[in-house]
């Protein structure tokens, strides 16, 4: 009878035995699949054939037709008048970067383009004004075609398998909005495309994780960085692709501060040359290419256009024919001036009526002589500047200069009053002080210094010439530090609708600024008005740059009108609401901008299963169920988790943000959803069986750890991690989901190309979801 001791040594070495048996099996396999792959090292032509197709076929349903119409669509009046305002080399204002409209300024330079059409109307014929509109729709054209290759390369690259990234390209391929926002001069082709070119370069920078500091890593890293800073160069949504990329580069540099990390611990050096090297790459450089393509917008825009009255009168002087400073005159004291509001563009007014003795909410006025904001020019507009101690002996004060930071007071000409302020609230806002006049013998009494006000201009240096038109300035109350400001909503009838002036306590805000638009009565042949020769001023890349991205962000948070085309982010992942481009009644054309509802829809449910399978996964880790192994549930979480990760991050920040939204803000973000849905359909038809012993894949990562890098990236292709599963399920399910996307797509086609027309019957059946659809007549 054998001893206890005798039958666990028994045991125990059978158990060795089998786990031995199975290590070396899976040796014997490996190094089977080993030699296979050296052989095999970018072999995989079914890939090369399929992206061949895929791009061709890209190419076709981007630039079939694109010269139809041959009229100005939609924001191609931005957009092309851009381009044209670069060619003159004339300064223009927009909300967004430079990088795209520099691509489509360079493309009209390319093809002789001088820029002479403005691109002002919808509807505005391109063949009657000799525009090469082709040429400018190409680029987008182009950009749009690329980027489907560039879906499938993201699949491959992460090592999916051939169905799965024939669908995800398919996906975009055979989507109406991206077919349809690529055939024209929009913006949006060239932020799809550097944003998906960042995600590619960013997994192949991932891939060569295994040779950090070598030449392909650094190449791919500054490549991603390069690309990251062209998206945000193109618009500031820009900023989303780095907020997904670098929270990927988060978890990858959590994960090398592992000690217990597979490929050895790093010594703290080791991890802060990684976290140097990812800084430099993926933020300082692709800052300095941002700040590049504002160097060459300024470098080009050298010329007085219509974006002068967004900037600064110092900025205005860096631009030759500047009119605002051709015509600045210097404002002596006793001068008869009009005053005008930069923003609206108002007059300061007064006339001989008063304010009612009480508002339409109760309050009790001043009943004082109202002071307005009048559209036109007339008598009522003229107001003498005097010295802050009028009267005083004329022959002390005439002639004097007024300067910036003077305290001065202001005479109605034509009623004989003096602009005053006091603490009686406005009509329209009970915290901002009203503006009235009084008669010249209480202004010199009781009322003085309820009537000085003070000059200011931002940025200006002590004791400069306060000038006409080019000295943009805030009146500010003296006694009381509120700023004369006024704003669109006219008074009722007892002001004649005109526009409520009033002190606003925020004196920084940056609708206080006035300037002073003539000086009645001086000669045209007044010494005064002599102009010399002005040379552009030079002003400091850097204080132009700020600036300019102060008044960006300004009036891009200032879009808030409604909009008859604008939706909301719900709306999107759904396709409820489309865009009208553009019609032509005696055709019954138009182009709708509209998703492929069909293809929309099944984007929009794989990724509420994808959140339902990490959700199930996390339920049964909980209760100790397992159902995955430890490599599927990692490329999993890792690969089509931050494809997710891209998706919301590229989806959800509209919901925070208060300007117009339309659908072409969801671009980037379905992109996303399409590279989910090829990963899961994989994944839900191709889950790798659970792994029989820990120590069997232990051993695998050892084998595979030997492998050398070039022959590893084959080694783990799908193709060789697939080798003995059967993908016909795989590309039944693709082929079940491509024939839905295909017919969509096809159904909704004249709404895309603009042709043919349709009757109102066809219009009426493409209205699925209520759909705002023209009708032709």
């Amino acid at each position: 009878m054998s001893s206890p001791n005798s039958s666990v040594r028994q045991r125990v070495g059978k158990e060795k035995s089998k786990v031995n048996g199975k290590v070396d099996q899976a040796e014997t396999e490996i190094k089977n699949v080993y030699e296979s792959a050296k052989q095999n090292v970018s072999k995989e032509w079914d890939y090369k054939v399929a992206i061949s197709i895929i791009t061709f076929l890209a190419f076709a349903t981007r630039f079939t037709g694109i010269s139809h119409p041959n009229e100005v669509v939609f924001d191609e009046v931005h957009f092309g008048k851009f381009a044209s305002y670069y060619l003159q080399r004339l300064y223009f204002f927009d909300v967004h970067p430079p990088f795209a409209k520099l691509l489509f300024a360079f493309v009209g330079w390319l093809v002789g383009f001088d820029g002479h059409f403005l691109f002002e109307n919808i509807g505005d014929s391109y063949i009657d004004n000799k525009v090469p509109y082709v040429a400018f729709r190409a680029l987008p054209a182009l950009l749009g075609t690329l980027t489907v290759p560039i879906v499938f390369l993201i699949m491959w690259e992460s090592g999916y398998s051939l169905p799965a990234c024939v669908l995800a390209s398919c996906m975009v391929l055979f989507d109406n909005s991206h077919i349809g926002q690529t055939r024209l001069i929009l913006l949006d082709a060239t932020l799809v495309f550097f944003m998906a070119l960042s995600v590619l370069c960013y997994i192949k920078f991932y891939r060569q994780r295994h040779d950090p500091f070598g030449r392909k890593w650094w190449k791919w890293l500054l490549l991603t960085g390069f690309n990251m800073s062209c998206v945000m160069s193109t618009k500031y949504v820009g900023l989303f692709i780095f907020v997904a990329i670098g929270c990927a580069v988060a978890i990858d540099l959590w994960d090398l501060l592992d000690i217990n990390r597979k490929g050895g611990a790093l010594d703290m050096v080791t991890f802060g040359k990684h976290f140097a090297a990812r800084a430099v790459g993926l933020i300082i450089v692709p800052f300095f290419f941002y700040l590049f393509w504002f160097q060459v917008h300024f470098a080009i825009l050298t010329r007085s256009g219509p974006g002068d009255d967004f900037m600064s009168p110092e900025f205005q002087e860096t631009l030759s024919d500047n009119p605002m400073h051709a015509a600045a005159v210097d404002i002596h004291y006793y001068d008869s001036i009009t005053l005008r509001h930069k923003d609206t563009k108002v007059y300061l007014h007064s006339h001989t009526e008063n304010y009612p003795l009480r508002y339409d909410d109760g309050r009790i006025s001043s009943q004082g002589q109202q002071v307005t904001g009048y559209p036109f020019n007339d008598t009522n507009n003229h107001w003498q500047v005097l010295p802050h101690n009028y009267p005083t002996p004329l022959d002390q004060a005439q002639g004097n200069i007024v300067r910036v930071g003077d305290v001065v007071q202001l005479r109605h000409v034509v009623t004989n009053t003096m602009l005053l302020s006091h603490d009686v609230a406005s009509p329209y806002y009970p915290t901002n002080q009203e503006f009235t006049t009084v008669s010249p013998e209480l202004a010199a009494g009781d009322r003085h210094n309820d009537t000085l006000f003070e000059i200011r201009v931002e940025g200006s240096k002590p004791g400069q010439s306060f000038k006409s038109m080019s000295s943009q300035f805030k009146l500010v109350h003296y006694p009381t530090k509120v700023a004369m400001w006024t704003h669109t909503t006219p008074l009722p009838e007892w002001a004649f609708k005109q526009a409520e002036i009033n002190g606003n306590k925020n004196v920084q805000q940056t609708s206080n600024i006035w300037y002073v638009d003539d000086i009645a009565g001086l000669p045209d042949d007044s010494p005064r008005r002599i102009r010399e020769e002005r040379k552009p001023k030079h002003v400091p890349f850097l204080k132009k740059y700020f600036e300019l991205q102060r008044a960006m962000f300004y009036h891009n948070n200032a879009l808030t009108a409604s909009h008859p085309y604008a939706s909301l982010p719900f709306q999107w992942p759904f396709l409820l609401r489309g865009v009208s481009f553009w019609t032509q009644e005696s055709t019954r054309q138009q182009i709708y901008f509209l998703g492929n509802p069909l293809g929309y829809w099944i984007a929009t449910a794989l990724l509420a299963v994808f959140a339902g399978i990490v959700g199930a996964d996390q339920l049964s880790l909980r209760r100790g169920v397992d159902a995955l192994d430890h490599r599927t549930r990692s490329r999993f979480y890792n690969s089509t988790g931050f494809f997710f990760l891209c998706w919301a991050l590229h989806y959800f920040p509209f919901y925070l943000m208060g300007r117009q939204l339309f659908l072409h803000h969801y671009l980037p973000a379905h992109l996303a959803s399409c590279l989910v849905a090829g990963a899961l359909v994989e994944f839900i038809f191709n889950v790798e069986p659970v792994l029989d012993d820990e120590t069997v894949q232990a051993k695998k990562d050892k084998i595979v750890a030997k492998v050398p890098e070039k022959t590893r990236r084959a080694f783990v292709s799908a193709s060789e991690r697939m080798k003995d599963n059967s993908l016909l399920t795989t590309w039944i399910a693709v082929g079940v989901i491509m024939i839905p996307i295909l017919a969509g797509w096809y159904y909704f086609l004249p709404l895309t190309y603009g042709r043919p027309g349709l009757t109102v019957e066809e219009v009426n059946a493409r209205k699925w979801l209520g759909y705002d659809l023209h009708f032709a007549k």
